[in-house]
């Protein structure tokens, strides 16, 4: 019986070429030595988180096939390859090491994750949404529920998707403001999505309603979607009909050409009646899905006027200057009135809604023609200031 230590392990793995002289025997694991005959020695080891089998046989010469046998003798199922001597310039598979022919046989696993082998099976998704449907309960691998992407499986293994059947949305409508050739724009009811957040969600939205309008973004979650308003901000909504108005549309946003105008009903009133607060504004990484403000965040602008208030609360005419996301809201709160009905930023006081509209938006559409379009200020607005209605 040869003796077999991990630093003889590792100079054979030199030898072949396999390693190098960075590693060192601790890169050497769970180093095991047999006889599979009695003039064989067998090293099973892992290098570099793959598993190795070194032979030490003088009468194997070269016979693979006998090569191969002492090892699965030791080790059942094995699949793999006995590797070449490098130094050779014909193909042979034995080297000398401490008076003996040494071969070295390594595992290769016919084993892949599960979100890797169905995204190969089924590439007209994604492997990020196919690990989605795998949490959700939608897969099976040989008529067992799959419970986590990383699960292993083989290229024989059965996979059955069982997806939920897709909702029907044709019959629901948005309120249309104006379209032509080129554009579409809405006026947004509070509570409905502008467009799905991920390949889970199943409710409508904006972009549903755009899919029947535009041949724009199709083969994603948003098409015809220039920028979006909050959930349950109501408002005016510009949408894109082609690709060459999306990137027109898209310039003036990123320009903060486009020029908004926002109604909100805030509880309390503001210290000053018109005012601009420039304050920038940051994503709050103890919440990740809300923002703050913050010296380090990015340059946030709004301007405010009031326009009416009473004991409890104004409305309130906000103008954005940059498009941050959430800015009025976060802006609203940092100065002490914040957005009526505001689950997030609010002050907890009970509202039917959050009580803020896009009102207006002023663009560029083709044909150089400057448009506002202007979407009236709900009911529920007006039930609390008249003025409202005639901003």
């Amino acid at each position: 019986m040869v003796k077999i230590s991990s630093g003889d392990a590792l100079a054979v793995l030199r030898r072949f070429k396999v390693a190098g002289d960075e590693h060192t025997p601790r890169h050497i694991e769970q180093l095991s030595v047999t006889n599979p005959t009695q003039v064989s020695t067998l090293a099973g080891f892992r290098f570099q988180k793959k598993q190795y089998y070194v032979l030490f046989d003088d009468t194997a010469e070269d016979d693979i096939a006998y090569v191969v046998d002492q090892i699965v003798r030791d080790g059942q199922n094995l699949t793999g390859e006995v590797l070449q001597n490098p130094n050779d310039h014909i193909t042979t598979y034995a080297l000398p090491f401490k008076g003996k022919d040494v071969y070295v046989f390594a595992e290769t696993s016919n084993k892949i994750r599960l979100d890797q082998e169905i995204a190969r099976r089924y590439p007209e998704q994604s492997r990020s949404t196919w690990q989605k449907y795998i949490k959700a309960g939608y897969v099976r691998v040989n008529d067992e529920l799959a419970t986590s992407p990383k699960q292993d499986i083989t290229a024989a293994d059965t996979i059955a998707v069982e997806l939920p059947a897709v909702t029907n949305y044709e019959d629901n409508v948005l309120p249309i403001l104006y379209i032509d050739d080129d554009v579409i724009v809405i006026n947004k009811p509070a509570g409905v999505l502008t467009h799905a957040k991920g390949v889970m969600n199943d409710e409508f939205t904006v972009a549903d309603f755009f899919r029947r309008y535009t041949n724009w973004g199709l083969d994603t979650n948003r098409p015809g979607i220039i920028h979006r308003l909050d959930r349950e901000t109501s408002g005016v909504l510009i949408g894109a009909r082609n690709q060459q108005v999306a990137e027109l549309l898209q310039k003036q946003f990123a320009k903060r050409t486009v020029k908004k105008q926002y109604l909100a009903i805030v509880s309390g009133t503001p210290k000053h009646d018109k005012a601009t607060i420039d304050v920038p504004i940051l994503r709050n990484q103890a919440a990740p899905s809300t923002f703050k403000v913050d010296a380090s965040g990015k340059l946030a602008q709004t301007t405010y006027e009031v326009m009416a208030h009473d004991n409890d609360s104004s409305l309130v005419l906000l103008q954005p200057r940059t498009g941050r996301t959430h800015q009025l809201r976060v802006h609203m709160k940092h100065i002490g009135t914040p957005i009526l009905g505001d689950k997030v930023y609010g002050n907890g006081s009970p509202a039917e809604r959050m009580y803020l509209h896009a009102y207006s938006l002023e663009i560029t559409i083709p044909t150089s023609k400057r448009m506002v379009f202007t979407a009236e200020a709900p009911e529920s607005f007006s039930a609390k200031f008249a003025g409202a209605a005639n901003v």
